[in-house]
Protein backbone atom coordinates (compact mmCIF):
# COMPACT_ATOMS: atom_id res chain seq x y z
CA UNK A 1 0.00 0.00 0.00
CA UNK A 2 1.40 3.39 -0.91
CA UNK A 3 0.53 5.11 2.31
CA UNK A 4 1.00 8.56 3.62
CA UNK A 5 3.33 8.24 6.81
CA UNK A 6 4.06 11.81 6.95
CA UNK A 7 2.91 15.22 5.46
CA UNK A 8 4.39 18.32 5.62
CA UNK A 9 3.14 21.98 4.89
CA UNK A 10 5.12 25.25 4.47
CA UNK A 11 3.01 28.11 3.67
CA UNK A 12 0.58 26.19 1.55
CA UNK A 13 -2.92 27.76 1.60
CA UNK A 14 -4.02 28.32 5.45
CA UNK A 15 -1.23 26.36 6.59
CA UNK A 16 2.18 28.70 8.06
CA UNK A 17 3.60 25.24 9.16
CA UNK A 18 2.50 21.69 9.26
CA UNK A 19 4.29 18.17 10.27
CA UNK A 20 1.54 15.53 10.58
CA UNK A 21 2.70 12.05 11.13
CA UNK A 22 -0.25 9.43 9.58
CA UNK A 23 -0.78 5.77 11.33
CA UNK A 24 -3.83 4.73 9.57
CA UNK A 25 -5.71 3.38 6.06
CA UNK A 26 -8.76 5.40 6.59
CA UNK A 27 -8.09 8.78 7.85
CA UNK A 28 -10.87 11.30 8.83
CA UNK A 29 -10.63 14.87 8.85
CA UNK A 30 -12.95 16.91 10.74
CA UNK A 31 -13.37 20.32 10.69
CA UNK A 32 -16.23 23.52 10.47
CA UNK A 33 -16.09 24.80 6.54
CA UNK A 34 -13.23 26.78 5.99
CA UNK A 35 -11.03 25.06 8.20
CA UNK A 36 -8.64 24.37 5.56
CA UNK A 37 -9.62 20.12 5.50
CA UNK A 38 -9.97 20.39 1.55
CA UNK A 39 -6.46 22.53 1.60
CA UNK A 40 -4.77 19.18 2.88
CA UNK A 41 -6.55 17.18 0.05
CA UNK A 42 -5.01 19.52 -2.41
CA UNK A 43 -1.97 19.26 -1.32
CA UNK A 44 -1.83 15.69 -1.55
CA UNK A 45 -3.28 15.57 -5.18
CA UNK A 46 -0.29 17.57 -6.58
CA UNK A 47 1.53 14.63 -6.47
CA UNK A 48 -0.97 13.55 -9.24
CA UNK A 49 -0.08 14.82 -13.32
CA UNK A 50 -1.96 18.07 -13.67
CA UNK A 51 -3.29 20.82 -11.62
CA UNK A 52 -4.45 19.05 -8.87
CA UNK A 53 -8.19 18.42 -6.98
CA UNK A 54 -8.84 22.57 -7.74
CA UNK A 55 -7.60 22.40 -11.02
CA UNK A 56 -6.24 25.83 -9.17
CA UNK A 57 -2.56 28.29 -9.98
CA UNK A 58 0.34 27.34 -8.43
CA UNK A 59 0.75 31.32 -7.08
CA UNK A 60 -2.80 30.43 -5.56
CA UNK A 61 -1.77 27.98 -3.39
CA UNK A 62 1.17 30.39 -1.34
CA UNK A 63 -0.15 31.20 2.02
CA UNK A 64 -1.54 34.50 2.14
CA UNK A 65 0.73 36.86 4.17
CA UNK A 66 3.60 34.19 3.26
CA UNK A 67 6.25 35.78 0.71
CA UNK A 68 4.43 33.81 -2.26
CA UNK A 69 6.29 30.50 -1.98
CA UNK A 70 5.41 27.23 -0.77
CA UNK A 71 6.65 23.78 -0.32
CA UNK A 72 4.27 20.14 0.01
CA UNK A 73 6.80 17.21 1.23
CA UNK A 74 5.36 13.13 2.20
CA UNK A 75 7.40 10.28 3.48
CA UNK A 76 5.73 7.01 1.76
CA UNK A 77 5.39 4.13 4.74
CA UNK A 78 6.18 1.41 1.90
CA UNK A 79 9.61 2.41 0.27
CA UNK A 80 10.27 5.30 2.54
CA UNK A 81 10.44 7.04 -0.49
CA UNK A 82 10.20 11.12 0.04
CA UNK A 83 8.64 13.20 -2.56
CA UNK A 84 8.02 17.33 -2.32
CA UNK A 85 6.26 19.67 -4.42
CA UNK A 86 6.04 23.47 -4.55
CA UNK A 87 6.72 26.87 -5.72
CA UNK A 88 10.17 28.31 -5.28
CA UNK A 89 11.20 31.97 -4.52
CA UNK A 90 11.04 34.58 -7.41
CA UNK A 91 13.85 35.24 -9.29
CA UNK A 92 15.27 38.53 -10.22
CA UNK A 93 12.48 38.68 -13.30
CA UNK A 94 9.65 38.21 -10.18
CA UNK A 95 9.13 34.68 -11.78
CA UNK A 96 8.67 31.39 -9.67
CA UNK A 97 9.97 28.10 -10.69
CA UNK A 98 7.43 24.91 -9.91
CA UNK A 99 9.43 22.18 -7.73
CA UNK A 100 9.37 18.52 -7.76
CA UNK A 101 11.64 16.60 -5.92
CA UNK A 102 12.05 12.77 -4.70
CA UNK A 103 14.59 12.16 -1.87
CA UNK A 104 16.03 15.18 -2.09
CA UNK A 105 16.90 15.47 -5.73
CA UNK A 106 15.24 17.36 -8.76
CA UNK A 107 12.31 15.99 -10.73
CA UNK A 108 11.44 16.99 -13.80
CA UNK A 109 7.76 16.92 -13.39
CA UNK A 110 5.20 15.20 -11.38
CA UNK A 111 5.17 12.37 -13.70
CA UNK A 112 8.36 11.50 -11.84
CA UNK A 113 6.32 10.42 -8.48
CA UNK A 114 4.07 8.02 -10.50
CA UNK A 115 7.01 5.59 -9.73
CA UNK A 116 6.34 5.49 -6.25
CA UNK A 117 2.35 7.10 -6.50
CA UNK A 118 -0.50 6.98 -7.71
CA UNK A 119 -3.70 9.43 -6.56
CA UNK A 120 -7.87 9.62 -7.40
CA UNK A 121 -10.12 11.89 -5.83
CA UNK A 122 -13.55 12.55 -5.69
CA UNK A 123 -15.42 16.24 -4.95
CA UNK A 124 -18.33 18.07 -4.55
CA UNK A 125 -17.49 19.78 -7.94
CA UNK A 126 -18.39 16.26 -9.72
CA UNK A 127 -22.19 15.67 -8.28
CA UNK A 128 -23.47 17.31 -10.96
CA UNK A 129 -20.71 15.26 -13.70
CA UNK A 130 -23.98 13.59 -15.53
CA UNK A 131 -25.97 16.25 -16.07
CA UNK A 132 -23.28 18.77 -17.35
CA UNK A 133 -21.34 19.23 -20.47
CA UNK A 134 -19.71 17.27 -22.05
CA UNK A 135 -16.40 19.00 -21.03
CA UNK A 136 -16.53 18.14 -18.08
CA UNK A 137 -16.89 14.65 -18.62
CA UNK A 138 -13.76 14.85 -20.59
CA UNK A 139 -11.67 16.39 -17.77
CA UNK A 140 -13.19 13.75 -15.31
CA UNK A 141 -12.48 11.02 -18.17
CA UNK A 142 -8.82 12.11 -18.83
CA UNK A 143 -8.29 12.16 -15.24
CA UNK A 144 -8.81 8.73 -15.02
CA UNK A 145 -6.47 7.66 -17.62
CA UNK A 146 -3.73 9.67 -16.24
CA UNK A 147 -4.25 7.77 -13.12
CA UNK A 148 -3.00 4.57 -15.35
CA UNK A 149 -1.16 6.08 -18.24
CA UNK A 150 0.69 9.48 -16.49
CA UNK A 151 2.04 9.95 -19.77
CA UNK A 152 -1.45 11.16 -21.17
CA UNK A 153 -0.73 14.58 -19.66
CA UNK A 154 1.95 14.96 -22.34
CA UNK A 155 0.06 13.72 -25.24
CA UNK A 156 -2.52 16.05 -24.38
CA UNK A 157 -1.16 19.06 -23.51
CA UNK A 158 0.66 18.38 -26.98
CA UNK A 159 -2.47 17.93 -28.41
CA UNK A 160 -3.87 21.61 -27.32
CA UNK A 161 -0.45 23.56 -28.67
CA UNK A 162 -1.35 21.75 -32.59
CA UNK A 163 -5.11 22.73 -32.18
CA UNK A 164 -4.05 25.88 -31.21
CA UNK A 165 -1.26 26.46 -34.00
CA UNK A 166 -4.02 24.99 -36.92
CA UNK A 167 -6.58 27.34 -35.32
CA UNK A 168 -4.16 30.61 -35.61
CA UNK A 169 -3.38 29.43 -39.14
CA UNK A 170 -6.65 29.22 -40.21
CA UNK A 171 -7.47 32.66 -38.92
CA UNK A 172 -4.68 34.56 -40.08
CA UNK A 173 -2.64 32.48 -43.23
CA UNK A 174 -5.83 29.98 -44.28
CA UNK A 175 -4.57 29.52 -47.71
CA UNK A 176 -0.85 28.22 -46.21
CA UNK A 177 -1.97 24.60 -47.05
CA UNK A 178 1.65 23.33 -46.52
CA UNK A 179 1.20 24.54 -42.88
CA UNK A 180 -1.66 23.38 -41.89
CA UNK A 181 -0.63 19.91 -43.34
CA UNK A 182 1.99 19.65 -41.48
CA UNK A 183 0.42 20.58 -38.22
CA UNK A 184 -3.07 18.20 -39.16
CA UNK A 185 -0.71 15.61 -39.14
CA UNK A 186 0.59 16.07 -36.10
CA UNK A 187 -2.86 16.65 -34.65
CA UNK A 188 -3.83 13.59 -36.49
CA UNK A 189 -0.91 11.45 -34.52
CA UNK A 190 -1.75 13.15 -31.09
CA UNK A 191 -5.56 13.09 -31.33
CA UNK A 192 -5.50 9.24 -32.14
CA UNK A 193 -3.07 8.57 -29.52
CA UNK A 194 -5.19 10.44 -27.03
CA UNK A 195 -8.55 8.96 -28.22
CA UNK A 196 -7.03 5.29 -27.88
CA UNK A 197 -5.73 5.98 -24.28
CA UNK A 198 -9.39 6.59 -23.56
CA UNK A 199 -10.51 4.00 -25.32
CA UNK A 200 -8.37 1.40 -23.39
CA UNK A 201 -9.39 2.95 -19.56
CA UNK A 202 -13.04 2.43 -20.44
CA UNK A 203 -12.50 -1.27 -22.37
CA UNK A 204 -10.65 -2.09 -18.87
CA UNK A 205 -12.60 -0.14 -16.25
CA UNK A 206 -15.47 -1.86 -18.14
CA UNK A 207 -14.29 -5.45 -17.21
CA UNK A 208 -13.19 -4.80 -14.12
CA UNK A 209 -16.47 -3.69 -13.20
CA UNK A 210 -17.77 -6.62 -14.72
CA UNK A 211 -15.55 -8.63 -12.84
CA UNK A 212 -16.69 -7.17 -9.48
CA UNK A 213 -19.91 -6.44 -9.88
CA UNK A 214 -22.33 -7.07 -7.24
CA UNK A 215 -26.22 -6.02 -7.52
CA UNK A 216 -26.80 -6.27 -3.87
CA UNK A 217 -24.29 -3.20 -3.62
CA UNK A 218 -25.76 0.14 -2.70
CA UNK A 219 -23.43 2.13 -5.23
CA UNK A 220 -24.85 0.29 -8.97
CA UNK A 221 -23.00 -0.75 -11.47
CA UNK A 222 -22.24 1.99 -14.44
CA UNK A 223 -21.99 1.34 -18.15
CA UNK A 224 -19.69 3.33 -20.06
CA UNK A 225 -19.17 4.37 -23.56
CA UNK A 226 -17.38 6.78 -25.68
CA UNK A 227 -19.39 9.16 -28.54
CA UNK A 228 -17.47 11.08 -30.99
CA UNK A 229 -16.13 10.79 -34.52
CA UNK A 230 -12.59 10.89 -33.77
CA UNK A 231 -13.52 7.48 -31.38
CA UNK A 232 -15.43 5.76 -33.92
CA UNK A 233 -12.22 5.84 -35.97
CA UNK A 234 -10.41 4.52 -33.29
CA UNK A 235 -12.96 1.98 -32.92
CA UNK A 236 -13.45 0.69 -36.15
CA UNK A 237 -9.77 1.01 -37.40
CA UNK A 238 -6.25 0.66 -37.15
CA UNK A 239 -4.21 3.49 -35.54
CA UNK A 240 -2.17 4.55 -38.38
CA UNK A 241 -5.62 3.97 -40.80
CA UNK A 242 -7.60 5.81 -37.91
CA UNK A 243 -4.98 9.09 -39.10
CA UNK A 244 -5.53 8.97 -42.29
CA UNK A 245 -9.11 9.15 -41.91
CA UNK A 246 -8.97 12.15 -39.09
CA UNK A 247 -6.56 14.14 -41.70
CA UNK A 248 -9.31 13.80 -44.26
CA UNK A 249 -11.86 15.34 -41.81
CA UNK A 250 -9.23 18.20 -40.42
CA UNK A 251 -8.84 19.63 -44.51
CA UNK A 252 -12.64 18.89 -45.30
CA UNK A 253 -13.52 20.89 -42.13
CA UNK A 254 -10.70 24.05 -42.81
CA UNK A 255 -13.40 26.17 -43.65
CA UNK A 256 -16.29 25.28 -41.57
CA UNK A 257 -13.71 25.33 -38.80
CA UNK A 258 -12.25 28.88 -39.49
CA UNK A 259 -15.65 30.10 -39.05
CA UNK A 260 -16.35 28.78 -35.66
CA UNK A 261 -12.65 30.08 -34.78
CA UNK A 262 -11.66 26.53 -33.31
CA UNK A 263 -11.55 22.50 -34.31
CA UNK A 264 -14.53 20.77 -34.40
CA UNK A 265 -13.74 17.76 -35.01
CA UNK A 266 -11.52 15.77 -32.39
CA UNK A 267 -10.63 14.50 -28.88
CA UNK A 268 -11.40 17.80 -27.36
CA UNK A 269 -15.28 16.87 -28.90
CA UNK A 270 -15.66 13.64 -27.43
CA UNK A 271 -18.16 12.90 -24.73
CA UNK A 272 -18.34 9.72 -21.96
CA UNK A 273 -21.55 8.49 -21.63
CA UNK A 274 -22.40 6.90 -18.79
CA UNK A 275 -25.66 4.74 -17.87
CA UNK A 276 -26.83 3.64 -14.54
CA UNK A 277 -26.36 0.02 -15.15
CA UNK A 278 -28.98 -1.92 -12.99
CA UNK A 279 -32.13 0.61 -14.56
CA UNK A 280 -30.57 0.74 -17.79
CA UNK A 281 -31.05 4.82 -18.06
CA UNK A 282 -28.81 7.83 -18.49
CA UNK A 283 -27.07 8.33 -15.92
CA UNK A 284 -28.02 12.02 -15.65
CA UNK A 285 -32.21 10.61 -15.26
CA UNK A 286 -31.30 9.11 -11.96
CA UNK A 287 -32.10 11.44 -8.86
CA UNK A 288 -29.02 12.99 -7.05
CA UNK A 289 -28.72 10.26 -4.42
CA UNK A 290 -28.67 7.67 -7.58
CA UNK A 291 -25.97 9.81 -9.42
CA UNK A 292 -24.01 10.51 -6.71
CA UNK A 293 -23.89 6.75 -5.53
CA UNK A 294 -23.52 5.21 -8.86
CA UNK A 295 -20.39 8.59 -9.15
CA UNK A 296 -18.71 6.60 -5.77
CA UNK A 297 -18.91 2.94 -7.59
CA UNK A 298 -17.17 4.22 -10.53
CA UNK A 299 -14.44 5.72 -8.19
CA UNK A 300 -14.27 2.58 -6.42
CA UNK A 301 -14.01 0.56 -9.08
CA UNK A 302 -11.32 2.85 -10.95
CA UNK A 303 -9.14 2.92 -7.96
CA UNK A 304 -8.81 -0.94 -8.32
CA UNK A 305 -8.18 -0.52 -12.07
CA UNK A 306 -4.98 1.51 -11.26
CA UNK A 307 -4.11 -0.92 -8.18
CA UNK A 308 -4.58 -3.57 -10.94
CA UNK A 309 -2.71 -1.76 -13.87
CA UNK A 310 0.35 -0.07 -12.23
CA UNK A 311 1.06 -2.50 -8.91
CA UNK A 312 0.46 0.55 -6.65
CA UNK A 313 -3.15 0.90 -4.49
CA UNK A 314 -3.96 4.49 -4.87
CA UNK A 315 -4.09 7.58 -2.45
CA UNK A 316 -7.50 7.88 -2.29
CA UNK A 317 -9.32 11.79 -2.12
CA UNK A 318 -12.96 11.88 -1.07
CA UNK A 319 -14.00 15.43 -0.18
CA UNK A 320 -17.15 15.69 1.87
CA UNK A 321 -17.94 12.28 0.95
CA UNK A 322 -20.14 10.64 3.59
CA UNK A 323 -22.69 14.07 4.36
CA UNK A 324 -25.73 13.22 2.08
CA UNK A 325 -25.02 9.52 2.21
CA UNK A 326 -27.87 7.44 4.18
CA UNK A 327 -26.34 4.95 7.10
CA UNK A 328 -26.80 2.00 4.71
CA UNK A 329 -24.61 3.57 1.71
CA UNK A 330 -22.03 5.16 4.55
CA UNK A 331 -21.24 1.68 5.83
CA UNK A 332 -21.43 -0.06 3.08
CA UNK A 333 -18.96 2.65 1.62
CA UNK A 334 -16.66 1.96 4.38
CA UNK A 335 -16.70 -1.90 4.17
CA UNK A 336 -15.64 -0.85 0.21
CA UNK A 337 -13.04 1.35 1.39
CA UNK A 338 -11.27 -1.05 3.88
CA UNK A 339 -11.86 -4.01 1.16
CA UNK A 340 -9.67 -1.52 -1.58
CA UNK A 341 -6.46 -1.95 0.41
CA UNK A 342 -5.75 2.05 0.00
CA UNK A 343 -5.10 4.93 2.14
CA UNK A 344 -8.00 6.97 2.01
CA UNK A 345 -8.13 10.20 3.13
CA UNK A 346 -11.67 11.79 3.76
CA UNK A 347 -13.04 15.01 5.37
CA UNK A 348 -16.22 16.13 6.80
CA UNK A 349 -17.51 18.97 9.10
CA UNK A 350 -19.74 16.48 10.94
CA UNK A 351 -17.26 14.26 13.46
CA UNK A 352 -20.48 11.70 14.15
CA UNK A 353 -19.69 11.22 10.36
CA UNK A 354 -17.22 8.96 10.88
CA UNK A 355 -17.69 7.24 14.32
CA UNK A 356 -18.07 3.82 12.26
CA UNK A 357 -14.91 3.68 10.82
CA UNK A 358 -13.27 0.44 10.93
CA UNK A 359 -9.84 -0.49 13.79
CA UNK A 360 -7.03 1.12 12.07
CA UNK A 361 -8.71 4.70 10.49
CA UNK A 362 -7.38 7.93 12.26
CA UNK A 363 -10.09 10.73 12.87
CA UNK A 364 -7.60 14.08 13.02
CA UNK A 365 -9.70 17.26 14.01
CA UNK A 366 -8.79 20.24 11.67
CA UNK A 367 -9.14 24.13 12.98
CA UNK A 368 -7.33 26.68 11.16
CA UNK A 369 -3.28 26.31 10.86
CA UNK A 370 -3.93 23.08 13.13
CA UNK A 371 -4.40 19.69 12.67
CA UNK A 372 -4.20 17.31 16.01
CA UNK A 373 -6.13 13.86 16.54
CA UNK A 374 -9.47 13.05 17.91
CA UNK A 375 -9.15 10.66 21.14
Amino acid sequence: MAAVARLILQDFRSYQALDLAIGGQIIALCGENGAGKTNILEALSLFAPGRGLRRADLADMARQGGDGAFAVSIALAEDGARLGVGLGPADTEGKRARLARIDGAAAGSALAFSEHLRVVWLTPDLDGLFRGAAGDRRRFLDRLVLAVDPAHATRSNALERALRSRNRILEESPHQTQWLDAVEREIAELGVAVAAARAETVARLTAIIAETRDEASPFPHAQLALSGEIDRLVAEHAALDAEDGYRVLLRQGRARDRAAGRTLTGPQASDLEVRHGPKDIPAGQGSTGEQKALLIGLVLAHARLVAAMSDLEPLVLLDEIAAHLDPRRRAALYEGLTALGCQVWMTGADPTLFTDLPAGSQRLAVTPGRIEDIA
